[in-house]
C-alpha cells in the first residue's frame, strides 16, 4: 500500500482490503453544487500532491453557461487543488476499484479561494470558532425517485414500484410506500456503508416517490461533504434500477416540495455543553439570539437556500413547506421549529432550505443568520402558538427579489465572504435572466390563441 494511503479512513481502507485501487477521482463542489474535478489513475494521483483546475469553475451557471464579470481578465488562471484524504470514500456503483477525494482549493499564493463553497462553510465555522463556539449541524434530505424523464417538456412522474403501480402520493411514513422501491433503498444502503456514511433514518414523505434521509448531527463541513456525496450515490442508486433520483424543490406539481432541513445548536468549545441551555436546564438568551438571528437575517440568504426559480414554487401554504419566519416549539407550520428534546440537546430548526441547495452554501447561510444573531444580542419575536400558514409571507416570493435582498445585507456579506456574495449574486442573476428568455408550455397553451 502506497504511504499515502496509511492517511485514508477506516471505510476507505476496508473498501479496498485485498484489492487493487485503480482510479481517484478529485472532486470538488461548483457553486451550485456540481461535482467538478478530473479522475485519473491511481498511479499518478500517488505521485502528484496537488492538482489543478481553471477559476472559470465558480463563474460557470447551472445552464452551462458562463457569468461576465465586470473587471475580471478571462485569462483563466489555475486554481491549486490539494487532496483531504480525510473525505476519501468509495465509488462502489463504478466498474472498478475506485475512489472519491474532495480537495481544499488554493489559489497560485496559497490562499483559500473564497468563492469556493466549501471554503465558505470553513470561513463561517471559523468565526464560531474564534468566539469558543462549536457549531454542530444536522441535516435532513429530501428527494424523489421518479420515472425517467427524457424530455424536459413532458410533466415528471412518479415511478413505477414493484407492484407494476406508479407510486402513490399521500402516504407519508406508509412502510408499504418505501417497500415499493425497496431495492433502490437496498442499493442507498449499500453504497452508504461502503463510504462510511450513517444514515440514522430512511422514512416515506408526503409525495409520490418521495423519501427523506435523516443523518446524524456533527460537523457542519463533515456533514456539507456527505450530502455532497450522498447526491451522487442516491442518483447513482436510482439509476441501477430504472429510475431517476431528483433534488429539485418542485418536480412535480401539485405534491410538497423537497426540503434540506437543516437542525442547529452550538456547544461550548471548553466545557462541551450546549449554550442553548443553562444549569437549570432552561433556554439561554445565547437560544433566544441564534432564533432572532435567524428572523432578522434569513431573508437576505433566501438567494442560498432557494437559489432557482423552481425553488419558489416549493414555498406553498399547508404543503409542509414554511412561508414565514415564525418560530414554535413542536410546530411544523413555522419557518424556525424548535423540536421536542431535552436540554443537552436543544436546538433549532430552520425549515426554509431547499434540497436543491448547495449543501455548503446552504449551511453556511444559515450559521451566518445565527451566528449574526449571537454577536448581536437581540430578541427574537414572541412564540407563535397556532398555525403560521394563516399569517402573510414574510420571505421572498421571488428569485430575483431574493437577490437584491442578497446584495443589501452588509453584515451578511462580511460573515460570507465579499468576493464569494459578488459572484454568486452574478451568477444567479445571469441564471435568472436565461430563464426570463425561455417560452413556457403555460404560455403556449394559454396565450397562443387567446390574446
Amino acid at each position: 500500500m502506497s504511504d499515502w494511503m496509511n492517511d485514508l479512513p477506516d471505510s476507505a481502507r476496508a473498501y479496498l482490503e485485498g484489492r487493487r485501487l485503480d482510479e481517484v477521482e478529485c472532486l470538488v463542489a461548483d457553486l451550485a453544487g456540481v461535482a467538478r474535478g478530473k479522475a485519473m489513475p491511481a498511479g499518478k494521483f500517488a505521485r502528484q500532491s496537488q492538482f489543478y483546475l481553471p477559476n472559470s469553475i465558480f463563474l460557470q451557471t447551472i445552464t452551462g453557461g458562463w457569468v461576465d464579470m465586470e473587471g475580471e481578465n478571462w485569462t483563466e488562471p489555475d486554481l491549486i487543488l490539494k487532496p483531504d484524504l480525510s473525505t476519501a470514500s468509495a465509488a462502489p456503483w463504478t466498474g472498478d476499484w475506485t475512489l472519491q477525494v474532495i480537495h481544499d482549493i488554493e489559489d497560485q499564493a496559497g490562499n483559500p479561494v473564497q468563492v469556493a463553497p466549501r471554503n465558505v462553510l470553513k470561513r463561517v465555522v471559523g468565526l464560531y470558532e474564534a468566539r469558543g463556539w462549536t457549531p454542530i449541524a444536522a441535516p435532513e434530505m429530501e428527494f424523489y425517485l421518479v420515472a425517467r424523464n427524457t424530455d424536459p417538456n413532458q410533466p415528471v412522474k412518479p415511478p413505477i414500484g414493484r407492484t407494476g403501480r406508479p407510486a402513490a402520493a399521500r402516504q407519508a411514513y406508509s412502510m408499504s410506500a418505501v417497500d415499493e422501491y425497496g431495492p433502490v433503498i437496498d442499493d442507498i444502503y449499500d453504497f452508504a456503508e461502503a463510504q462510511g456514511f450513517e444514515i440514522d433514518g430512511i422514512l416515506q414523505e408526503g409525495g409520490a416517490g418521495q423519501i427523506e434521509i435523516n443523518m446524524r448531527h456533527g460537523d457542519p463541513v463533515r456533514l456539507a461533504d456527505e450530502i455532497f456525496f450522498f447526491k451522487r450515490l442516491i442518483r447513482e442508486a436510482a439509476l441501477r434500477h430504472d429510475c431517476f433520483a431528483t433534488f429539485m424543490a418542485k418536480p412535480i406539481q401539485d405534491e410538497p416540495g423537497s426540503a434540506m432541513h437543516i437542525h442547529h445548536s452550538v456547544v461550548d468549545a471548553a466545557t462541551g455543553a450546549n449554550i442553548f441551555s443553562g444549569a437549570d436546564d432552561e433556554e439561554t438568551p445565547a437560544f433566544r439570539h441564534f432564533i432572532a438571528g435567524l428572523q432578522n437575517h434569513l431573508p437576505s440568504v433566501i438567494a442560498m437556500l432557494a437559489p432557482y426559480v423552481n425553488s419558489y414554487r416549493r414555498y406553498v401554504p399547508d404543503n409542509a413547506a414554511p412561508i414565514n419566519l415564525e418560530w414554535g416549539k413542536d410546530n411544523r407550520t413555522t419557518g424556525i421549529r424548535v423540536p421536542v428534546s431535552g436540554p443537552e440537546s436543544r436546538r433549532v430548526e430552520n425549515r426554509l432550505a431547499g434540497m436543491d441547495c448547495n449543501p455548503y452554501l446552504g449551511i453556511a447561510a444559515s450559521l451566518a443568520c445565527g451566528y449574526l444573531g449571537l454577536v448581536e444580542g437581540r430578541d427574537p419575536r414572541p412564540q407563535f402558538s397556532g398555525d403560521a400558514y394563516a399569517q402573510d409571507a414574510d420571505i421572498p416570493q421571488h428569485l430575483s427579489e431574493s437577490i437584491e435582498l442578497f446584495r443589501s445585507n452588509q453584515a451578511m456579506q462580511e460573515v460570507l465572504g465579499p468576493e464569494f456574495c459578488k459572484v454568486y449574486a452574478a451568477v444567479k442573476e445571469t441564471e435568472y435572466q436565461a430563464f426570463l428568455e425561455v417560452i413556457s408550455p403555460w404560455e403556449r397553451e394559454h396565450l397562443l390563441l387567446n390574446v
